[in-house]
Formats: structure tokens, C-alpha cells, sequence
């Protein structure tokens, strides 16, 4: 009796020793699936893994993996592809509509001045700005089909931003007075200099005076700041009437509009492509409500 509790101890042992080894494998084995995994991730999943499992049924695991990850590759693939042709589709539209758009406005513009009826007067106003709110969705849909098909890093020179504002201000002085806003404007009095590219900027610029010459009352604000920590901080905006109708989390979504039924002859990508431009610079832009104010946050790099 003795000798065959013995023998069982003995097989016990042996089974415990044995399942103690093929756990130590099978957690060795994960940690080096693991960090396949990590590599994989690291290289945008254009690679398999690449492990010898001592386990069968981890095997089966790592193989039903890599075949996830080739399906991911191809869909990533395929996804790129599918979006490269339709940013050239809609480079194309708007390319091809561009021309007979031309030759409407020209024609409209002839149009004023020969003589006709009161009614034909309403009728040809009317005609001309849906011209011109057509043109403006068309060169919005240009200008972003170039700017998600340019993968070129942007030249980024030293930029003096407070005579870029300054003059950009002076520009289009004309448009904010006709509009009856009155900038408020606070500038540091020494010179900031930012990582910046100067027509991008200025892009960018146009885009928000044009969002705010649009839906602004009485005036609108534009401050600069700057520190060594913060970098370079541009902040303008101006009251809004109504502010819980804003989403600032998606105001720089494609086509995203406070007001749905608003037609002001835009396709709404003005903000979105502001956002592009900043990020072509290293720069960011956010938008936050202060009071009754939509405020646009920009920041740069200092230099």
C-alpha cells in the first residue's frame, strides 16, 4: 500500500511538473505574440507575425491573426485607394465646373447692362448671386481637394506675425466696414516672430474673417499673446447669437453648419480647411465659447 502511494505521488508530481512546463511555454509563447503584435502595430500592420509556438492550438491562434491582419492591410488599401479617387473625382468636378461657371458670371455681368423690365432687373440679381454662391462652393471643394492630395511638407520660414496681421487687417478693411464691425484689436507692442508659412497663414485668416464678416454684430475681437511655454497664441472671435446652437467639438468637421437651413453660399468647409492649414504648419486651432463669444484659438510655434 505503501509503494502505490508512492507511485501515485510520484505520477502526481510528474503531472505537475509537466503542466508547470507547458504553462511556462504557453505564457513565454504569448509574451512573444505579444510583442510581435507590438511590432506589427508599430509598422502600420504591413507585417505578419513572426513567432515558433510549441502549442498547436496557439499556432491555429497565430495564424487566424495574421490572416486578421492581411484582411486589415487589404482594406487599408483598399480604403486608400477608394478615397485617392474620389479627393481626384471631386478635384475634377470641380475643375470641369469651373469654366461654364466663368462664362455664366461674365454673361450676367453683360447682362446689367442692357435694358430690360423690373422684373427681369429682380430675376438677373437673383440669377448673379446664385452664380456667385456656386462658385464659392466650387473653389471651396478645389481648394480642399488639393490640400488632402498635397502629402508634401509645407516650407516653413520665420514670420513676423504681427505685421502679418497688421497688414492683413489693412487689406481688408474695406469688407469689415462695409459689413459695419469695428475690430477690436490688442497686439503686444514687441515683435513676435512664429514657425510659419506666411500665404498659408493668410489662407487661414480669410477663412475666419469670413465666418465672422458672415455671422458677426457690431464688432469682433483679435488679440495676440505669446510666452515661452504657450508659444505663440492668436485668438479672434466675436458674439454670437445663438451660442448653444454651436457644437465647438465639431465646428471644424467637414460641411458642418450651426444653422442647417442657413444657404449663404458656401459648402461649409471654410473652418475644416482652416484646420488643415494650421496642421500643414505644425500649428493647431480650437474653438471656445466665452460668455456670448465664439472664440478661434490659434497657436504656433514661437521662435
Amino acid at each position: 500500500m505503501k509503494y502505490i502511494l508512492l507511485i501515485v505521488i510520484a505520477i502526481l508530481l510528474l503531472l505537475l511538473i509537466y503542466v508547470s512546463f507547458r504553462l511556462i511555454v504557453i505564457k513565454h509563447n504569448l509574451r512573444g505574440m505579444r510583442k510581435e503584435l507590438e511590432k506589427t502595430k508599430e509598422e502600420s500592420y504591413n507585417r505578419n507575425l513572426r513567432v515558433t509556438l510549441l502549442d498547436r492550438d496557439l499556432e491555429k491562434l497565430a495564424a487566424e491573426i495574421n490572416s486578421n491582419i492581411e484582411y486589415q492591410k487589404n482594406l487599408k488599401l483598399e480604403t486608400a485607394k477608394s478615397r485617392k479617387q474620389l479627393e481626384q473625382s471631386i478635384s475634377d468636378i470641380a475643375h470641369d465646373l469651373r469654366t461654364p461657371l466663368t462664362v455664366i458670371k461674365g454673361n450676367l455681368q453683360l447682362l446689367e447692362s442692357e435694358e430690360m423690365s423690373d422684373k427681369g432687373k429682380q430675376y438677373l440679381e437673383v440669377s448673379s448671386k446664385k452664380a456667385e454662391s456656386l462658385k464659392g462652393m466650387v473653389d471651396e471643394f478645389f481648394e480642399l481637394s488639393v490640400l488632402e492630395s498635397d502629402s508634401k511638407p509645407v516650407e516653413l520660414t520665420k514670420t513676423d506675425i504681427i505685421t502679418l496681421l497688421s497688414e492683413f487687417i489693412i487689406e481688408n478693411e474695406s469688407i469689415i466696414r462695409n459689413k459695419g464691425l469695428t475690430p477690436n484689436i490688442n497686439f503686444p507692442e514687441n515683435t513676435i516672430y512664429v514657425e510659419a508659412n506666411a500665404a498659408l497663414l493668410n489662407r487661414v485668416f480669410s477663412n475666419l474673417i469670413g465666418n465672422i464678416v458672415k455671422y458677426a454684430k457690431g464688432d469682433f475681437e483679435l488679440s495676440v499673446l505669446a510666452d515661452d511655454k504657450t508659444g505663440c497664441i492668436i485668438k479672434i472671435g466675436n458674439e454670437v447669437e445663438n451660442k448653444d446652437a454651436i457644437d465647438t467639438e465639431h465646428i471644424f468637421d467637414r460641411t458642418y453648419r450651426a444653422d442647417k437651413a442657413r444657404s449663404d453660399g458656401s459648402a461649409g468647409l471654410g473652418l475644416y480647411i482652416a484646420k488643415l492649414l494650421m496642421e500643414k504648419q505644425k500649428g493647431s486651432i480650437e474653438a471656445v465659447i466665452e460668455d456670448n463669444k465664439l472664440f478661434f484659438i490659434l497657436s504656433l510655434t514661437k521662435i
